[in-house]
């Protein structure tokens, strides 16, 4: 009798799922599903937490969704609040397996949680499933993807280059181990089994309800569950909103301006390809235009994130990133001003108050945020790369670092970075003030550092 452990990582579903689908193909005849939670006190390098309260929230909303799906399946999801490191060894050796099978992230911190899984005696088998095309049927090697978007996206679509149909949910599972043979009260105190559970049942944040964000996690329609992923996806195309997307992409507030799908996504509640599936199955019933056509942009910019990380890996994570650029100077004061949505600047404190009030900004204000504060407030990118994955509830570790080298100026883009003038897109996107009345007085609910 074997058993396999399956290391929920950003892919909380049950839709679409390769990964799973792997780890059901192997021949186990028992699962051990798991997800582990960050340590609370687990801090950045810059001095705040890795991962703050907003982003947790909404994590915890998803595991929940996926915890009661599993548990329907009769092999309920053991939530661990200790390092993969230190929780998935003493599980197998609790159950007596030997191998985990995970999804396979392409970026350093992720690569060296599962290092040090294989250091630990464990076979690891990671499975890519989180793009929307799979890298092997690139019209190249990863090695040689090109060096600017526009020619990447070019060369896909010339290939004809189309995804595969999203794989249904599992119908069963496998049984759990013997809960009686393992579940000891040290092993469960061990792992962090307990504060797990408890960090799964605690209440939700206020500020997720928040009626001025644009995304209010908090709220039944945006609960980070597979389920509200679903429905979500569902009204969007039911509105026909996919038809106007393009037009209203660089909205600053609403939750109806652009598709909402990165929360999900970012988690792995949502399935690319499922959205891919469903926005063919809209063209075919409602027509094509401009707007669907730009949702299949913006996929394909995810994609080619992902792509980057496999080409470059750590060296995206350096000062000068992959540009010969000296290291950026660090002004830590201005950097903090820019945290707490103090650098008298409206348009750009307006958006960190956002981001601090709600964990959720505009892609226009994100832009316009990190701009100001690498070439107007001097702060090194990695520090805002840093502060957005702690509070974004749709941080991706692709998107962000890839988003804030392109700014920076430090990635493959050939222009040599981006400065947003913040007058300039305060007049082009607010020009009536809305948005920086909205949030001119939040009060921010934490402390910035």
């Amino acid at each position: 009798m074997s058993t396999v452990l399956f290391w929920f990582r950003s892919d909380l579903r049950l839709h679409d799922q390769p990964a799973l689908h792997a780890a059901l193909a192997s021949g186990a005849t028992r699962l051990l599903p798991v997800a582990c939670l960050p340590a609370q006190d687990e801090a950045a390098p810059w001095g705040f937490a890795r991962v703050g309260p907003h982003r947790r929230a909404f994590t915890a909303a998803a595991l929940r969704g996926l915890g009661e799906r599993m548990a329907a399946l009769g092999n309920p999801l053991l939530i661990c609040q200790a390092p993969p490191a230190m929780a998935l060894p003493r599980l197998a050796q609790a159950v007596g397996a030997t191998m985990v099978v995970c999804e396979d992230i392409a970026a350093p911190y992720e690569q060296a949680e599962v290092a040090a899984l294989r250091a630990a005696g464990l076979q690891v088998r990671c499975v890519w499933h989180s793009s929307l095309l799979p890298p092997a049927c690139m019209p190249w090697p990863v090695d040689q993807l090109p060096g600017v978007f526009t020619t990447f996206r070019q060369q896909v679509e010339r290939a004809g280059i189309t995804p595969a149909a999203p794989l249904p949910a599992p119908a069963r599972l496998p049984p759990p181990p013997d809960v009686h043979a393992w579940m000891t009260e040290d092993i469960l105190q061990a792992v962090g089994a307990g504060q797990g559970a408890a960090a799964l049942r605690a209440p939700a944040l206020q500020a997720g309800c928040d009626p001025r964000s644009s995304f209010p996690y908090g709220t039944p329609a945006c609960n980070g569950s597979e389920a509200a992923a679903l429905d979500h996806l569902a009204r969007y195309l039911e509105r026909k909103l996919p038809h106007s997307y393009k037009a209203t992409r660089n909205g600053l507030t609403g939750l109806d301006y652009s598709s909402k799908f990165s929360p999900w996504l970012a988690t792995g509640a949502l399935s690319p390809r499922r959205i891919y599936a469903q926005l063919k199955d809209f063209e075919r019933c409602h027509g094509a235009n401009e707007g669907t056509y730009w949702l299949w942009f913006e996929l394909l910019w995810r994609d080619y994130f992902r792509l980057l990380h496999l080409q470059h890996g750590a060296a995206l994570y350096r000062a000068q990133g992959l540009s010969n650029r000296p290291s950026a100077q660090h002004s830590a004061h201005g950097f903090e001003r820019w945290c707490q949505g103090e650098t008298g600047e409206p348009l750009v404190d307006a958006a960190m108050r956002e981001l601090a009030a709600t964990g959720y900004l505009s892609n226009r204000l994100r832009q316009v945020a990190a701009s100001y504060l690498i070439y107007d407030l001097h702060g090194d990118w990695r520090a805002g790369a840093a502060w957005f994955e702690s509070q974004l509830v749709d941080y991706d570790v692709y998107s962000n670092q890839a988003n804030w080298l392109y700014i920076a100026g430090c990635g493959t883009d050939p222009r040599g970075g981006r400065r947003f003038n913040p007058a300039r897109q305060a007049q082009d996107h607010d020009a009536g003030g809305h948005y920086r009345r909205l949030w001119a007085a939040a009060h921010t609910p934490q402390d910035a550092l």
